[in-house]
């Protein structure tokens, strides 16, 4: 039962969420949008077909037999020894755009499918895939015997088991020669050494971020854009490393989803350095809400002194007052000044009602009962003529 799940899951891709035939897996980080899905005879415009891997490898294949393939499928694949099995994740024009992304420009780049891959080839893949655990941890400890300053994250098998690629990542460069000769020897199979960044080992690895949700890199992020500390500048957040480091020890990603936005609104509020001048004090810049608008000022340049935050337009309308030599009365707007005046009046509870009503004392009326007339029990007799 387990084996046919794990069939299942590799096939169609639906282990978690929703599946259509544009999506796929929504796990999958290299995953494409196929948009033209829907379009009728897009999979017979091109006989090239991107197939997937393990995380974050995949590749384009000439479909030469022309088989009816769809996304989900598992195909066998040409490879360097053997062939190697993958899950189809684009079929039509798509692709072609896809490859002029990745940079394909040899001919050779793109090998053949051979066929749909058949029970043999998946008893040979889960195989070869439950022999990656336990390789890596054997591979860290003959790195560490020969005294090599790099770590290896991950290792991939090549579907038919001939081939293993090692994951390894490592601040400067390493003479891994007597490694791969012993790798060799321990594992009987051809050695491939790939040198990965910290953001690509998260991504490979997998994890929660502070956040909460599921690591971008490890889901839908495909390309790793440099982060510096310009994007914590311009939103206004503290530079503190420990907050500001993901999983990976380097700059969070997320840091440049949101800074084009504050960019854009910090070019409306008023500069920095500018002193406002009014008849009752000088304010200096303290603190500004960018998205809001809203900008802080205090009277002290050091520290939060009598606090007052306007707009960025009226800030802007006091620089330009002081420009021309004139001073307000206050940093907040005359409608402004009334409005918190209001608000701050005090509330009279007893407005429009007398305080000396406890002092009078109603007095209730009583009513006297009359007495009960007596019955006339001859009053209902009949009268005798």
């Amino acid at each position: 039962m387990e084996e046919k799940q794990r069939t299942y899951e590799i096939r169609t891709g639906c282990d978690r969420g929703l599946c259509r035939a544009a999506v796929g897996r929504q796990d999958r980080q290299l995953n494409t949008y196929d948009w033209l899905a829907d379009v009728p005879g897009n999979a017979e415009t091109t006989d090239l077909v991107e197939v997937q891997f393990k995380h974050t490898r995949k590749g384009y294949y000439h479909n030469v037999n022309n088989l009816p393939l769809k996304k989900g499928d598992i195909v066998a694949v040409e490879a360097s020894p053997g062939h190697d099995i993958g899950v189809v994740t684009l079929t039509g024009r798509l692709v072609n755009l896809q490859i002029k992304k990745a940079n394909l420009k040899s001919a050779d780049d793109i090998k053949r499918i051979y066929r749909l891959a058949r029970q043999v080839d998946m008893d040979k893949y889960h195989e070869a895939k439950a022999r990656e655990h336990e390789t890596m941890i054997e591979s860290r400890e003959i790195a560490k015997k020969l005294g090599l300053d790099m770590k290896i994250g991950d290792v991939e098998y090549q579907g038919d088991g001939q081939k293993a690629i090692f994951y390894y990542i490592a601040d400067e460069r390493v003479d891994f020669r007597q490694l791969i000769k012993d790798l060799a020897a321990a594992f009987h199979v051809r050695i491939e050494m790939k040198q990965i960044g910290a953001r690509q080992e998260a991504g490979r690895i997998g994890g929660t971020g502070p956040c909460g949700r599921e690591l971008c890199c490890a889901t839908w992020m495909k390309n790793f854009v440099s982060v510096s500390t310009g994007a914590a500048r311009y939103q206004d957040i503290s530079l503190n490393p420990q907050k500001l480091a993901g999983m990976c020890a380097k700059l969070k990603c997320c840091l440049n989803y949101e800074v084009d936005d504050y960019m854009e609104a910090g070019k409306k509020l008023p500069n920095r350095e500018i002193v406002l001048q009014t008849l009752d004090s000088d304010y200096f810049y303290f603190k500004a809400d960018i998205l809001a608008g809203l900008v802080t000022y205090s009277t002290d340049k050091r520290i939060a002194a009598n606090l007052e935050t306007i707009t960025a337009e009226r800030a802007k309308e006091i620089i330009e007052m002081n420009r021309r030599g004139e001073k307000p009365g206050d940093l907040q707007p005359d409608e402004e000044k009334k409005k918190r005046e209001q608000e701050n009046q005090p509330v009279d509870l007893l407005a429009g009602d007398d305080i000396h009503r406890f002092d009078k004392a109603k007095k209730k009326k009583k009513k006297k009962r009359k007495p009960q007339e007596p019955r006339n029990e001859q009053k209902n007799e009949p009268t005798k003529e």
